[in-house]
């Protein structure tokens, strides 16, 4: 998507095989592959060994590829306030794996499923100085706290995260498919939030979310692409689906965007 000034992306799940088939797969067709990492604990993992890291930079080389790294599970501190959290421990072993692929960002999410209804002010700055804490001490492992993009979600509150953000030195991860599930108007949104945004996730939305950007109305779609476009950002955008046919036809609909884009010439009325 060389016509536009940010870079599009997708995920690691696009066929039915490890990520480095994946991203063979997708490396002349993306600018960018964000790195979906699990681990259960006595299980399955994903995570890449040296030997796959090294052929994923070998990959990015070829192909002028990025990665981003989505962090496994929504980010909290232990009930006492101290680091040894599950998901503080799991965070660590994904940025150490990935380190030397020179990530655009880390993607994570903030665990407030048990705050969010809550109407007591206490309780909810209690959590937020947990998630500051948390946020800083995940900003020492990355080394540049601009790397941290917290992502807004599905049936929270869209100034939920604010005063965490505006505290620390992190970014955002605007996802648009998320505001368009819950029924807002994205424009609003990225209005206030862009210029500290360095990823977005877009995808459509149906019986669920992550679905085909086909399911998004041309008309939308062209209206927000056309926004971030006109806005200057130039991090990344990543397609979040996962399948190959989700992908393809959110590949399509994307092209038909440039398409209109082309015919009415707003390249030159910038």
């Amino acid at each position: 998507m060389k016509r536009l000034p940010f870079r599009i992306g997708t995920t690691s799940y696009i066929v039915p095989d490890e990520i480095l088939p994946n991203v063979r797969f997708l490396a002349d067709q993306v600018d960018d592959v964000e790195l979906v990492l699990f681990e259960i604990d006595d299980g399955p993992n994903n995570l890449p060994d040296a030997d796959t890291i090294h052929e994923l930079q070998n990959v990015a080389r070829q192909y002028s590829l990025t990665y981003t790294v989505h962090l496994p599970l929504d980010l909290r501190l232990a009930e006492d306030g101290e680091v040894q959290h599950l998901s503080m421990r799991k965070a660590r072993k994904v940025i150490d794996c990935t380190r030397d692929l020179n990530p655009r960002a880390y993607i994570l999410h903030l665990d407030g499923k048990e705050i969010v209804q809550s109407s007591d002010p206490k309780a909810l700055q209690t959590w937020n100085e947990q998630a500051v804490k948390a946020l800083k001490i995940v900003s020492t492992w990355v080394k540049d706290a601009r790397l941290l993009a917290v992502e807004n979600l599905e049936k929270y509150p869209l100034n939920f995260w604010d005063e965490v953000i505006h505290r620390t030195q992190v970014s955002r991860c605007i996802d648009i498919g998320h505001l368009w599930w819950d029924g807002h108007d994205p424009i609003p949104y990225l209005e206030r939030h862009l210029g500290r945004a360095n990823v977005l996730h877009i995808h459509g939305v149906s019986d669920r979310d992550h679905r085909s950007l086909s399911q998004v109305p041309l008309d939308e779609l062209y209206r927000v692409i056309r926004f971030v476009w006109q806005s200057g950002f130039q991090g990344v955008m990543t397609v979040e689906v996962f399948g190959q046919e989700d992908f393809e036809t959110s590949m399509r609909a994307i092209e038909h965007v440039l398409i209109r884009l082309d015919e009415e010439k707003v390249w030159e009325k910038k």
